[in-house]
């Protein structure tokens, strides 16, 4: 019997499953906490979690990581020599990169060249950084058009450095050179990451004995082999959200249906619509900077299950910063229930985020860095222990300042623990994995400023994370609406209710714990798949092999000269007619149309079929499709442009139920989101 394990290693969880490949059927499933910052070791502990008798024969293994997405959003990543080519603008507040240069080159929207390429600059360039970067990306003005100067530039700095290249033409042929420029500076920075976290999770598997292909999970849901993931890493931001939509169709049926996965750090909302991911329009967008990657269209709110819940002025707010829930601190912390049963609560004056009655701090064993006066004097109190703010201001005998508390924890230097809506689950009996009476203990703490009972500071909670839940829904679903108009159809007393026609799923580990809540505020078909709290490693391992390849065809007018005409009928003629092909590889010029579309679409088989061999699939495991959109100025005439669109999907290594997941990666791949008529030249 042949196995497939799929993982994903999210903000808070790292979750596992095994699907056996005859029939689909899920065979073990786990989930451990992830290990932070480094996530392979929580990988490990889901293998080791999992029954040996089904890891043995495992065949595939396909991972969805946050690993790339928070490198970006903590800007933890290796610094990058950036080379510009071309008439690049800088906005006023920099290019995000500290050593890059911009040097003359470049091309026009024909990849004709604009100028020559600066040789001399990008060996001057890359001598001088060398020693401080880990690696270099170039982008260059219509590289999308033609990738001579990029590849050039590519080639210098490899023989002068030997450290690897990311060009901007092979992450995307979409128009925009800053933007183009920004996607390959970031997926530089990932790239040493990428490599040893890749290398070590194969290097675990194979210590196994375990002999099985690896692929990992893109941000639109398909998957891609070790060679693309190391090669584009930025591909997989976001891979969690697109993990959960693929796994909530997978375990459902559902062609058609909307998801919501809540997380311990977010909820994230998708949609599937006849079989196809919902695709943004625009590129993603991650630490403020817009990309080419292709990703899902979401809600994300930073509302999950470790929300920090904390008071002030009598009311009560439910995150947005995460922190260990206080049952699962009484695990982890020896004497932690103890201390969290003795301590006393800070002046109702103090009240703010970080000084609450159920906060804690304690160092995460990251060594510190760049400290203030302030911040070394409180980092020193704190040991192996957690304090609440009380303790600190009786080791320091002074009022502790809250800013430099904050500024450790920006730092990552120290973790809070507090109370949160797993731990408000727990007081209200709906989930029971960690140790409930801490979770009694804090519920207790607050209830007394608020002047209610345990229960009920609970069941608030509870209630405030199904309407946060239900409001990013119809967020979701009805672009545009002002959040008090959301507010106003659910909250009930306008004899109304929000009605949703395509079912809900929910995901997340105690996520049915919201069932109930939200039926109360939306009338739609809710559903919790049976498992549901491992939906995304589900995901992680049934999205396709896939592979789209786009070409331009340009139709374009040359001066007639001796070389490009000779027919008698033409030498008379002022211009004559050519047919630009852009492909990833280089523009091909012909004399006509037909040429340029069997070039473009053979070419584009060719990428595909070499793609999908080093993935793993054979020939015949792979499906290819070539449509084409062509941009018509009379009836009748050849397009002035067309945009062939070849794609290519591998079969699925499941056996699964035909109507699981119908074509659905096909339809994505191939509907465009271009509309015709629209021009494709650009930057």
């Amino acid at each position: 019997m042949q196995y497939s394990l799929g993982i994903d290693a999210g903000g808070t969880f790292t979750d596992g499953v095994i699907i056996r490949d005859s029939d689909g059927m899920i065979m073990d499933a786990t989930k451990v906490l992830t290990t932070y910052p480094d996530p392979i070791g929580g990988i490990k502990k889901v293998i080791d979690s999992l029954d040996p008798e089904y890891t043995k024969d495992v065949k595939l293994v396909s991972v969805s990581t946050t690993l790339s997405t928070n490198t970006i959003l903590e800007d933890t990543g290796f610094p990058v020599g950036v080379i510009l080519v071309g008439d690049y603008v800088i906005p006023d507040e920099g290019f995000p990169a500290r050593y890059y240069t911009r040097l003359s080159g470049g091309h026009t929207s024909n990849g004709e060249e604009a100028a020559p390429l600066d040789e001399d600059g990008v060996r001057q360039f890359a001598l001088d950084v060398k020693d401080n970067v880990a690696a270099f990306s170039v982008s260059s003005f219509f590289s999308n058009r033609n990738s001579e100067h990029e590849l050039r530039v590519k080639q210098i700095v490899r023989e002068l450095t030997g450290l690897p290249v990311v060009c901007g033409h092979e992450l995307s042929q979409e128009v925009g050179a800053y933007d183009r420029a920004i996607t390959a500076y970031l997926n530089a920075q990932l790239l040493p990451i990428t490599h040893k976290f890749i290398q070590s999770i194969m290097q675990d598997i194979s210590s196994r004995g375990i002999d099985a292909n690896l692929l990992m999970l893109k941000c639109d849901g398909s998957v891609v082999g070790m060679e693309e993931a190391l090669e584009r890493p930025i591909e997989s931001i976001f891979s969690g959200p697109a993990a959960s939509l693929v796994g909530a169709a997978f375990l459902t049926k559902y062609d058609t249906c909307v998801m919501v996965d809540v997380g311990g750090t977010s909820t994230d909302v998708a949609l599937i619509r006849n079989g196809v991911p919902e695709i943004s329009d625009q590129g993603a967008v991650v630490g403020g900077w817009k990309t080419m990657v292709k990703a899902i269209r979401m809600e994300t709110s930073a509302t999950g299950g470790d929300s920090h819940v904390w008071v002030q002025d009598n009311k009560f707010y439910v995150g947005p910063r995460r922190v260990i829930p206080l049952c699962r601190a009484a695990c982890e912390y020896t004497g932690f229930l103890e201390r969290l049963k003795e301590s006393k609560s800070p002046s109702r004056k103090l009240l703010c985020e970080n000084v609450q009655p159920t906060k804690f701090f304690v160092r995460t064993g990251v060594r510190p860095f760049d400290l203030t006066r302030t911040e070394e004097e409180i980092y020193d109190v704190i040991l192996g222990v957690p304090l609440s703010y009380v303790d600190i201001f009786q080791r320091l005998k002074k009022q502790p300042s809250v800013r430099a508390l904050d500024g450790l924890i920006q730092k990552r230097l120290v973790q809070a623990i507090g109370f949160t809506p797993t731990d408000a689950l727990h007081v209200l009996g709906d989930f029971r994995q960690w140790e409930t009476e801490a979770s009694m203990i804090g519920a207790e703490k607050l209830a007394r400023q608020l002047r209610v009972n345990s229960e009920d500071i609970a069941i608030m909670v509870k209630q405030r994370v199904a309407s946060n839940m239900a409001t990013d829904l119809v967020s979701y679903l009805v672009e545009g609406i002002p959040l008090s108009v959301i507010d106003q159809m659910l909250s009930g007393k306008n004899f109304t209710r929000f009605r949703i026609e395509t079912p809900v799923v929910l995901l997340g580990g105690p996520v049915v714990a919201y069932k109930e809540e939200m039926e109360k505020l939306i009338d739609a078909n809710i559903v919790v798949p049976e498992h549901a709290s491992v939906g995304n490693a589900v995901g992680a391992l049934v999205g396709k092999g896939i592979k789209r390849v786009e070409v331009l065809i340009k139709r374009d007018f040359a001066p007639v000269t001796g070389e490009n005409v000779t027919d008698e009928e033409l030498k008379n003629a002022k211009e004559v007619t050519r047919y630009f092909a852009f492909t990833p590889e280089g523009r091909h010029v012909f004399p006509q149309y037909i040429e340029a579309y069997e070039f473009a679409r053979d070419a584009g088989r060719k990428i595909i079929m070499d793609y999908m061999k080093a993935a793993g699939y054979s020939k015949d495991e792979v499906e290819i499709e070539v449509t084409k959109k062509d941009l018509m100025v009379r009836e009748g005439e050849e397009p002035v442009e067309s945009k062939v669109i070849v794609v290519g999907i591998g079969t699925s290594r499941l056996v699964v139920e035909k109507d699981v997941i119908p074509d659905y990666m096909r339809k994505k791949a191939i509907s465009s989101r271009t509309a015709v008529g629209r021009s494709y030249s650009g930057k």
